[in-house]
């Protein structure tokens, strides 16, 4: 094709009308990147007519190589070429004089290439192909290297590559599906008025009190440093700190001397030059004879005075507690962010590294908690119905047969509400199935009994309130039974417990006793506590594990799979 009959670039909007504009589904005119001169496959292929309208535009489309093979005796190529836009493939089609076929079929190469959208003949599946006129880029691959060959992987088999796992149909369609969670996540809470609130990753907090929390600290690396500092320059013995202290000593008895004598100021000056070095020098020996290999200590135990925080300091295993200081103060509030827990599990429901969602309400008790926490589920699920059909049909049809039906379920059915005590009761009454976990009151029910109860007894999502304090957080409020707290858990099929939420405690006096009486210190939690004594206020909240509602929404098995780059026991690759 000459260059007369490429249609002129589209021209850029201004920068500052890039964000009032609005995709059209169904116009003649294909919608370039706003941000780079190709066109994304999604805008092609995803359209009511499935592209087929666009037939004869010239575009620039860019992705990678799915598959590719040579044709006609080597004289054209198919490529199926996705640039994760969309789950779907466009076919492309090059012929052999406008570029080295060879360089293009292998599955992982990037191509960025121009050509015409045609209408492809009648019995194919396309409806709408790509006729190549110019390959502008080419990123090539060894395919004998290559690590993903366009054979079926098996989930386990990418978690050593996560670097290029993103390049399967698998992990591309996960994070979409991830995206779209979490743009409804924000769209639901500032929808109905929250704040979002960014809480610390690093703190001083253990807002679960179970103790398994990732410990940040300089002090191993400090130690290190003056290992082999002191290998290189060995600190100074007593006789040369006593020789020092002399010399200052000298110094300072010359100085004293000329002052008695009325010495000039010139000369007073200087010796006292002279005593201000000596000083300094044996500043600098006394420092160096105090350093000594390995951890500070202090009585006996480890000095964390002289770590980065001057206290023991933490990567946080929920931003609750922190979130909590603003509910206080503006009333409803979220944060959503990466939690972190030491936990030496390597079970298909267990992350070191995890992300949470977390709201608290103000002016609140539980029963607007349960409210709030089913709201939110429910909305998050017809977002997915609504905005990620093309990828939940795609889990559908590779991985869980149900996963839409269960996702039109608990968009549309409201949730059944039981007590701890009625569930027990019912779980206790269960004969057709033997619990590897007995059930019995006070216990912290398993992940077999939640499932039953939302997948058996009442197949639909379910939310136990009023658990036993024992097993719960020292902040959930305490009930007048004195027994059970103002705890809730949202259950659902497929994963279980999806969320876990409570009232908080609003009073001073029951918190510090609930404190004590789990064997925790008072003194970090302080600054909680001046919740309760300045201005305290009936609060509550919940935390949503936002991967286990991938989990719930895919029906991937491994919560590995669902989150970009997993951390757990032995890996945290990149």
């Amino acid at each position: 094709m000459s260059e007369d009959c490429t249609p002129p670039p589209q021209s850029e909007p201004p920068v500052s009308e890039m964000s009032s504009i609005t995709l059209s589904e169904t116009g003649p005119n294909v919608l370039r990147a706003q941000f780079s001169k190709r066109v994304p496959i999604v805008n092609i292929l995803c359209r009511p007519d499935g592209g087929s309208g666009l037939a004869g535009q010239t575009v620039t489309v860019g992705g990678w190589v799915k598959t590719g093979r040579e044709q006609g005796k080597g004289t054209f190529a198919f490529l199926e070429l996705n640039d994760g836009s969309c789950p779907a493939n466009l076919q492309v089609i090059v012929d052999a004089s406008v570029a080295a076929l060879g360089q293009l079929v292998p599955t992982g190469t990037c191509v960025l290439v121009e050509g015409q959208l045609k209408v492809p003949p009648e019995g194919t599946r396309q409806q709408i192909e790509l006729r190549v006129s110019k390959v502008i880029e080419v990123g090539s691959v060894d395919p004998a290297k290559y690590p993903l060959p366009k054979t079926r992987l098996t989930l386990e088999f990418l978690r050593d590559f996560v670097h290029l796992r993103p390049r399967t149909n698998t992990i591309s369609a996960v994070a979409r599906i991830r995206n779209a969670l979490a743009y409804a996540t924000h769209t639901f809470f500032q929808k109905h008025g929250f704040l979002y609130v960014h809480t610390p990753i690093i703190t001083t907090s253990d807002c679960e009190g179970a103790g398994e929390m990732f410990q940040v600290t300089t002090l191993i690396s400090d130690s290190e440093r003056v290992e082999k500092e002191l290998q290189k320059n060995p600190p100074p013995s007593e006789a040369e700190v006593e020789a020092a202290k002399l010399v200052v000593k000298e110094k300072g008895e010359a100085v004293a001397q000329l002052k008695a004598a009325k010495a000039s100021k010139e000369e007073i000056s200087d010796a006292v030059a002279v005593l201000t070095q000596a000083k300094e020098d044996l500043s600098r020996l006394e420092e160096r004879a105090k350093l000594k290999p390995g951890l500070p200590e202090k009585d006996g135990k480890i000095d964390y005075s002289r770590d980065f925080f001057a206290r023991q300091a933490f990567l946080t295993v929920s931003g609750q507690l922190q979130v909590e200081s603003f509910a206080c103060a503006v009333s409803s509030v979220y944060t959503f962010g990466p939690t972190f827990r030491a936990e030496h599990s390597h079970t298909s429901r267990h992350l070191a590294e995890f992300w949470m969602v977390e709201p608290e309400i103000a002016f609140a008790d539980l029963e607007d908690d349960m409210n709030c926490a089913e709201a939110y589920v429910k909305f998050l699920c017809q977002w997915l119905l609504d905005n990620c059909l093309d990828d939940m049909e795609f889990m559908a049809k590779n991985f869980d047969k149900s996963c839409i039906d269960r996702l039109r379920m608990v968009a549309s059915t409201p949730f059944e509400r039981i007590t701890y005590t009625k569930a027990v009761e019912l779980l206790e009454k269960v004969e057709d199935k033997k619990f590897e976990n007995k059930v019995e009151w006070g216990i912290d029910l398993a992940s077999e009994h939640e499932r039953y109860l939302t997948e058996v007894l009442f197949q639909k999502p379910v939310i136990v309130y009023n658990y036993p304090k024992g097993i719960k957080a020292f902040y959930m409020r305490l009930n007048d039974d004195e027994k059970t707290v103002s705890a809730m858990d949202v259950l659902v099929p497929k994963v279980g417990e999806l969320i876990g939420g409570s009232q908080r405690e609003e009073r001073l006096e029951v918190i510090q006793k609930r404190i004590t009486e789990m064997g925790l210190p008072l003194e970090p939690y302080d600054w909680y506590l001046d919740l309760r004594r300045y201005g305290t206020v009936k609060h509550c909240g919940f935390g949503l594990g936002f991967e286990r509602m991938i989990l719930f929404a895919t029906g991937i098995d491994n919560i590995r799979d669902v989150i970009p780059f997993p951390r757990y026991p032995g890996r945290a690759d990149l």
